[in-house]
């Protein structure tokens, strides 16, 4: 199969998932968009917003529409590690009357897991997703097991509530591809998803891609050319959120703990290739970069006491530095 019938293949299987998705979900097109890009990157989203907003309905939309196995773990303070993980209980057979420990999977293994309001369990909890976002497999009592394929963590998170919640670490953070905030509706979309919610018609989402397809797709992705000049672009922008870069903008090293790492880096040019692909496009530009640098870098540069005194954001830095570089 020849690229040209590659992208043109992956653009119209995504151009309907969205219609799908919108049978659905009202706005938020590009809330959506980088969901996509994320599930083709095989990467992770971390979204952000105020209750009511659909974010619970979103990610079990989007695994619906690409026909995926969905999983939903509640985070709440007393779930323990092995509530996620996976556990073994001890078995007698009925016959021999031999005792054996079988291992009982837990709510991980699924190909979409919603990890709903993340931040609202104890560190020692959250620290069990880690392995099986960076590596697809958990440890029990000493025995690996891996996870099925394609797997997509998605957290959501309240901003507004924050007694009770345990703020997630920034090694935990650096393992979501993107940091999505979710915004309110316009009022005509409101309207809309009113209209559309209080009534007795229930839209019904049509799975279109298989997990066979989507892990295919995300092969494809993986060889899609980047013009050098396009990766140093990213690079650079990535290497400018670090004070400790002499070549850093001023701002930075003054309002800056510490920037992203190389992880950004590569989720910049993986998310670039995969929107290109999704616009109908052989390889990425700049505006591909640009346009996912937000929710990329917010959540990796961390600010220092200078910028919470003057009341300076992560986005802030962030959207300054794009105008910047």
């Amino acid at each position: 199969m020849d690229e040209v019938t590659i992208v043109k293949e992956i653009n119209e299987k995504f151009q309907t998932v969205k219609s799908e998705i919108n049978k659905v979900i009202v706005g938020q097109s590009d809330i959506i968009e980088h969901l996509l890009i994320s599930l083709l990157s095989r990467g992770h989203c971390l979204l952000v917003g105020v209750p009511g907003l659909a974010k619970t309905l979103l990610i079990k939309t989007v695994a619906e529409a690409t026909d995926l196995k969905f999983g939903r773990i509640q985070f709440t303070p007393d779930l323990m590690p092995s509530d996620i993980t996976g556990t073994d209980v001890m078995e007698e057979d009925p016959i021999t009357r031999r005792r054996e420990f079988r291992f009982i999977p837990g709510s991980i293994f699924s190909n979409v897991i919603l990890a709903d309001e993340i931040n609202r369990t104890p560190p020692k909890t959250q620290a069990a997703l880690l392995e099986a976002m960076q590596e697809y497999k958990v440890t029990v009592s000493g025995r690996t097991y891996n996870l099925e394929t394609p797997f997509f963590v998605l957290a959501t998170q309240n901003p507004i509530e924050q007694e009770g919640t345990y703020p997630l670490p920034e090694a935990q953070l650096d393992r979501f591809m993107f940091n999505l905030w979710l915004d309110y509706p316009s009022y005509d979309e409101e309207v809309e998803i009113v209209k559309a919610t209080t009534g007795s018609w229930n839209s019904k989402v049509s799975p279109v891609i298989s997990a066979t397809e989507l892990l295919r797709y995300q092969e494809l992705i993986r060889s899609v050319p980047v013009a050098d000049n396009i990766i140093e672009y990213a690079t650079k922008v990535v290497h400018s959120t670090r004070p400790q870069n002499p070549d850093s903008p001023q701002f930075i090293k003054d309002w800056v703990r510490w920037g992203a790492g190389p992880r950004a880096s590569q989720f910049l040019i993986l998310a670039a290739k995969t929107r290109s692909v999704l616009d109908g496009r052989f390889t990425p530009n700049k505006d591909d970069v640009k346009s996912v640098l937000n929710p990329i870098l917010r959540h990796r540069v961390i600010t220092n006491f200078s910028a919470e005194a003057e009341g300076v954001s992560s986005v802030e830095i962030v959207k300054k530095l794009i105008e910047t570089v």
